[in-house]
């Protein structure tokens, strides 16, 4: 499955990825209170505002040095662990989408995840984004279709509530930390739907 946007596509995903954000900002804040410094929502919509200032400039851009350049803005504009993930994350699916036109966007996202991975120190279970991202994977991976993705993108988030926290601030909080959702994971749940419903109205066919 090669990846081509249209510049129309990428700005609608950067509209879209900030109002859901925005709308869930305090909801956001909210998770991260009961296991972290109450502020990944308010970073999160910092970041995506950030992203959307730069929204015609990234537009104009191809894919890859799009999605590069909004990892670098997330990077440098989302506090906590969240800004170096996320931002790893698009800095890497745009370098792989850059070696290959004909690229599989499930092959490139696998590295890129693996990759968030890395600089996370953290793996699948830990109550992370991870927990999110790998399960997206697979759904992607086998063909599934939007709608399945995005469902498998929140139920993949709600489980984390079930998870000890093994990485960030949470993790000092050993098994206090079960029973409540991890932020971050809700955050890329969120984003995920988000997209997959935006793909699904405005993909051309």
């Amino acid at each position: 499955m090669a990846v081509q946007a249209e510049p129309v596509l990428v700005a609608g995903l950067i509209e879209v990825c900030r109002a859901t954000i925005a709308a869930n900002s305090d909801h956001l804040c909210a998770l991260d209170r009961a296991i972290g410094d109450g502020d990944h929502g308010t970073n999160m919509r910092r970041g995506c505002e950030a992203v959307s200032a730069e929204g015609e400039s990234l537009s104009s851009l191809p894919f890859p040095d799009a999605m590069e350049k909004i990892g670098l803005t997330l990077v440098m504009n989302v506090g906590g662990a969240a800004g170096p993930l996320y931002g790893t994350l698009l800095m890497e699916i745009g370098r792989e989408l850059r070696k290959s036109d004909e690229a599989d966007f499930s092959q490139v996202l696998k590295r890129a995840i693996d990759a968030v991975a890395r600089r996370g120190r953290a793996h699948a279970g830990d109550k992370t984004l991870l927990d999110v991202l790998y399960p997206v994977h697979a759904a992607l991976a086998s063909r599934s279709p939007l709608g399945a993705i995005a469902r498998r993108a929140e139920r993949s988030a709600n489980r984390t509530a079930d998870m000890k926290a093994m990485r960030g601030r949470a993790a000092y909080l050993g098994d206090r930390s079960i029973g409540h959702v991890d932020p971050g994971a809700s955050s890329c749940a969120l984003l995920t739907t988000a997209i997959c419903r935006y793909l699904g109205e405005h993909r051309p066919q």
